[in-house]
């Protein structure tokens, strides 16, 4: 079944600045959409908003055909990874595994080598690197049919970078992704469709050229996707 996220008409603005303007997004199951854009141009707080816990002048959020202001209430349908920890730091890795897994689903979520070794470890002794692994698999491993990643792969060692971009991709089988990063070569190297914020409005990349011409990359990066 294919499943359906569209956002659209999307007005934010932070005082009398103006940040989004008129934004339309639409995602389905197979898609890892990539939001590439400068530091504080908005990616963040339009994932905020499709979530559903930052209000906006104007929006439309919609999950298959139906219309939601708030859809963070159901959890079968979206997930969110902020850029901050959000796990309690005085659970075990197994602990928090439970608030969103039954057994079979933990085991199965926790049996890989990184995760295994450090079960029983509370969240604030693990790296931060093991700790966003262990959000994003978790997140990545609900039931929710799209999630959206900020910047899931900042700080994040190399070797830990590449199993997540595996992940992602073998998820994006069953749901939507989106997400957004402040390296372009992790975004492109795991979406297969790409956003550029510009001007308060969403720009569709074919290829870095696009980036160029945009003024986002220098015009020495030529490299082809």
């Amino acid at each position: 079944m294919q499943d359906l996220l569209e956002v659209d008409s999307v007005i934010k603005s932070f005082g009398t600045k103006q940040i989004l303007t008129d934004i339309y997004l639409s995602c389905s199951n197979g898609d890892i959409i990539g939001l590439l854009g400068r530091n504080g141009i908005g990616k963040s707080t339009l994932l905020k908003i499709i979530f559903g816990t930052l209000k906006a002048e104007n929006k439309f959020i919609r999950i298959n055909q139906k219309v939601l202001d708030k859809p963070f209430q159901k959890k079968d349908l979206i997930q969110y990874l902020p850029q901050h920890e959000f796990f309690p730091k005085y659970l075990t890795v197994k602990e928090a595994a439970q608030l969103y897994f039954k057994k079979k689903q933990i085991d199965l979520l926790l049996d890989d080598r990184i995760l295994k070794m450090v079960e029983n470890t509370r969240i604030s002794s693990l790296s931060g690197g093991e700790g966003r692994y262990l959000e994003i698999k978790t997140l990545l491993y609900t039931k929710a049919k799209f999630v959206l990643l900020d910047e899931p792969f900042n700080g994040v060692a190399p070797i830990l970078v590449d199993t997540i971009k595996e992940i992602i991709k073998q998820q994006s089988e069953y749901k939507g992704i989106i997400l957004t990063d402040h390296d372009y070569h992790n975004v492109m190297d795991v979406a297969n469709k790409y956003y550029l914020m510009f001007d308060g409005g969403l720009k569709k990349i074919e290829n870095k050229m696009d980036l160029i011409n945009w003024g986002y990359i220098p015009e020495t990066k030529k490299e082809k996707l």
